[in-house]
């Protein structure tokens, strides 16, 4: 018998193939390969479904928050608070504007913990970065609520959280801006790299897409220093279609998540815990167990592929050794790290798949 693994997009594109080529053959066609009437398409189809005023498309997620925080005036000198728990693509951004990441611990939620952000802030402090993990927002009015106090600029990481919603309302239309990853394995991902930034100011939007393309509104005439950072056709294109079926998959993944949730009743399992009126995208399904290993070689063992999200925090990596963090400054991101295993979570898992994953991890005894 195959195993089931954690993540498979050959059953989704084997599904889209047909309405994949056909739109890759008129970008073909049309030559339209970087930027251009696909990109646009699907920016604006992006924006209006998030009820934001712009999406400016760009070549992937690390990219957005990058460019999302220069558009912002973030630079050298400034710092920006994290979540130390989340992938390194937030702490990315930080470091290619020039400014120092400072990363504060996570609560249940296993998002940022708001009572930790204010003992963060100082002098240089800029911007807070908010991520919402594995597709559950975070506690956007507490953290909006600091940011208005100390007169700082809220991002949203939105990058694994097409779809969410936080009281009603789909994340990214939040902060100042918000930035999204188009990755494949995205709950909305493109056929290549691709992300994407949204928010409501119109100048702001006018910036990011000099900056995306050189620097430049006109052909050959620089206004700023920019990049070449832009979306390309067949990215746009693939998420155009895609765009038709996010909402039935995050229905999907909603109910594999409830599922989940409700059957799982193994006592040695828990749950990532979730913040009243929000509604996660479930583009992880991750839980924390005592001993992550043994866990995860039972779930092979079991015909079951787990994956690590995340096996080493932030704060912790070498490539941020000189900001001088040790081991138990953030308890509960470190804990996580070596305790947390993601079950599989796409939403063509076939109801004998998820009921297997259920009675398998039910199954489950540490000794």
């Amino acid at each position: 018998m195959e195993k089931i693994p954690c993540l498979d997009l050959k059953r989704q594109h084997a599904t889209l193939k047909k309405e994949l080529f056909a739109i890759f053959e008129q970008v073909y066609d049309q030559t339209s390969f970087s930027g251009g009437p696909f990109v646009e398409k699907f920016e604006n189809s992006f924006k209006d479904y998030l009820g934001a005023q712009f999406c400016v498309g760009v070549s992937n997620g690390t990219v957005a928050l990058q460019l999302a925080l220069e558009a912002l005036g973030v630079g050298i000198e400034d710092e920006v608070i994290i979540p130390a728990n989340t992938f390194i693509a937030t702490a990315w951004g930080v470091s290619h504007v020039g400014a120092t990441p400072v990363f504060v611990d996570c609560d249940q939620t296993w998002t940022i913990d708001p009572t930790k952000i204010e003992a963060a802030i100082t002098s240089k402090t800029k911007a807070i970065i908010g991520v919402h993990l594995y597709g559950q927002p975070f506690d956007i009015d507490a953290v909006q609520s600091i940011c208005n106090k100390h007169n700082l600029i809220l991002v949203e990481d939105a990058a694994q959280a097409q779809g969410a919603e936080y009281k009603g309302k789909r994340v990214g239309t939040f902060g100042k801006l918000a930035c999204f990853s188009f990755y494949p394995g995205k709950n909305l991902g493109a056929c290549g790299e691709a992300g994407g930034i949204t928010g409501n100011d119109p100048v702001l939007a006018d910036k990011l897409r000099m900056l995306r393309n050189h620097g430049s509104k006109v052909r050959y005439y620089h206004e700023i220093v920019g990049y070449n950072y832009r979306m390309g056709g067949f990215e746009g294109a693939s998420l155009l279609v895609k765009m038709q079926y996010l909402e039935k998959w995050n229905l999907q993944r909603r109910q594999i998540a409830n599922q989940y949730r409700q059957q799982i009743i193994n006592k040695q399992v828990i749950f990532q815990k979730q913040i009243n009126n929000t509604q996660s995208a479930n583009h992880l399904f991750v839980v924390e167990v005592e001993n992550r290993d043994h866990f995860a070689k039972y779930l092979e063992e079991n015909g079951i592929i787990p994956a690590y999200h995340y096996p080493v925090p932030c704060h912790l990596q070498e490539a941020y050794s000189n900001l001088h963090y040790k081991p138990g400054t953030m308890p509960l991101s470190e804990k996580l790290a070596k305790h947390c295993v993601s079950l599989p979570m796409f939403p063509e898992l076939t109801s004998e798949e998820i009921e297997k994953v259920i009675n398998v991890v039910n199954n489950y005894k540490l000794n």
